[in-house]
């Protein structure tokens, strides 16, 4: 966390970082959530099976290259905050919940 007490943290994982952190203080912890793995995987369609076939290529091929992916993980720090932002999500809804339309399951 020397990064946040240098103030040098990347635009790229503070943003989500407010996100979450907002919707958690509103116990919404969906929205937390979404803005979570929105921030861990990215939107990014995922290369699963075959994406030429014969000699047509694959409708939305171009979705599936380097610059959709969420390189947030590709950084050791990056991983350790997702992953700490990750336990207090589900700490603040195990003790402080909300209605149930608001909560994302989990198997406590």
């Amino acid at each position: 966390f020397k990064s946040l007490k240098k103030k040098t943290l990347e635009e790229a994982i503070l943003r989500p970082f407010g996100e979450i952190a907002g919707a958690l203080l509103e116990r919404n912890y969906i929205v937390a959530n979404d803005a979570y793995l929105k921030t861990a995987i990215g939107n990014a369609a995922w290369p699963i099976g075959v994406t030429m076939v014969g000699i047509h290529a694959r409708t939305g091929r171009e979705k599936l290259f380097a610059h959709n992916v969420a390189h947030v993980l590709n950084d050791e720090v990056q991983r350790k905050y997702l992953q700490a932002i990750k336990r207090l999500m589900t700490f603040a809804q195990r003790h402080f919940p909300t209605d149930p339309s608001k909560s994302v399951e989990y198997n406590a």
